[in-house]
């Protein structure tokens, strides 16, 4: 089917139900473009939690509302997750009300997001299915490994979503550059027209932290990364949140060049702000990383290997991958690619300094002969 036969005439409102953390709905972006580019005068309805609510309000993209989701069991929630099952047929009745026309179901493969999207009364229901998941009206095979942002794309096209050419797939809004301008030095490409800017080093942002401690990188190789890109000539500046805080407070500590310690300092809207003001991104395969890419911001990920098979974004030069083909635990030596065994060790410690390094300098060159030839 063609998109322009996919798509459905007299669409006034559409929902999109993704309620997951910070890269998933980084990956889901561009599909959000592409069904706001379709559907240009409908209402994109995003379903998701309290902080895609409080991150989007006011920023402009394709989402025009959040609608905040109670915890449903296997939609958002754990499984095994008691619910509150007053609250889930409240929202499921609300959502009848708004009457949309289109819901796109944007959370994994099916097996408990595709009944809870069928219940929410649309004209139509796209979405993925898993093996065994039940069917909607118009589906794609959810498939793993694969990359989120074109599965989701995917997804998109089933109601006839087009992408349009996107240099920058999210937003930035001055509440977000004044946050960022909080912690870090005066940006000289701030100063005020006829007023010399000093030359400034390139500021380079270390991300060591991730939700998933296999894709951690130790610390004392973000230390001598740091030490290395001060030494060529970066500012270097090292973010977590606050329960990261001794981390990242084990990586300044352990640099001999001074490095920003911007642990639990930053809200999702300032470290964007930090990202933009950013020549250089280097983290492990975690949110901030992928918002860099959505930003713009060149990047050095550290990956382990299927991850960057999902979590490969859609401009390919922006993103240079160090990548670790480790696949057994090492404590127990379970083969991890098909099932998570219980141990917590990093499967990407074999990745040695110096090919980080390579990639961060090799970035900073490209950016900088950019610069020189625009």
């Amino acid at each position: 089917m063609s998109p322009a036969a996919a798509r459905l005439d007299g669409v006034a409102k559409i929902a999109v139900l993704r309620p997951n953390a910070v890269g998933d709905f980084v990956f889901a972006l561009p599909a959000l473009h592409a069904l706001k580019h379709a559907y240009p005068d409908a209402e994109l309805v995003f379903l998701g939690k309290a902080w895609h609510a409080d991150f989007l309000e006011g920023r402009p993209g394709p989402v025009d509302r959040v609608v905040v989701m109670p915890p449903v069991p296997g939609v958002g929630a754990p499984v095994d997750r008691p619910a509150d099952g007053s609250a889930v047929e409240r929202f499921v009745e609300r959502m009848r009300d708004e009457r949309f026309d289109i819901v796109a179901q944007m959370y994994g493969g099916g097996r408990h997001s595709n009944p809870f999207t069928g219940r929410l009364g649309a004209r139509l229901v796209i979405g993925a299915r898993a093996d065994g998941a039940p069917a909607l009206e118009r589906w794609v095979p959810h498939v793993e490994p694969g990359n989120r942002r074109l599965a989701l794309l995917e997804i998109a096209a089933l109601a006839g979503g087009t992408p349009p050419w996107l240099p920058r797939e999210l937003e930035l809004t001055p509440a977000d550059r004044a946050a960022a301008a909080q912690e870090l030095p005066p940006d000289p490409a701030a100063a005020q027209p006829g007023q010399p800017s000093k030359p400034s080093r390139p500021l380079v942002l270390l991300q060591p932290g991730s939700s998933d401690p296999r894709r951690c990188w130790p610390a004392g190789r973000f230390a001598a990364l740091g030490d290395a890109l001060a030494a060529a000539g970066a500012l270097v500046a090292v973010n977590g949140t606050a329960q990261e805080a001794g981390l990242v407070r084990r990586i300044v500590d352990g640099m001999r060049h001074p490095a920003l310690n911007l642990a639990g300092k930053l809200g999702l809207g300032g470290l964007c702000g930090v990202l933009e003001r950013s020549a250089l991104v280097v983290s492990n395969d975690t949110g901030p990383l992928h918002l860099a890419l959505a930003i713009g911001t060149p990047a050095v990920g550290i990956f382990w290997h299927t991850n960057l098979v999902d979590g490969a974004p859609l401009r390919p030069g922006l993103l240079r991958a160090a990548v670790s083909a480790q696949v057994s635990c090492p404590v127990c030596g379970a083969d991890n690619r098909a099932s998570r065994c219980p141990h917590q060790e990093s499967f990407v410690d074999d990745i040695p300094v110096d090919e980080v390094l390579g990639l961060a300098l090799s970035q900073l060159r490209t950016q900088q002969h950019c610069v020189d030839h625009q």
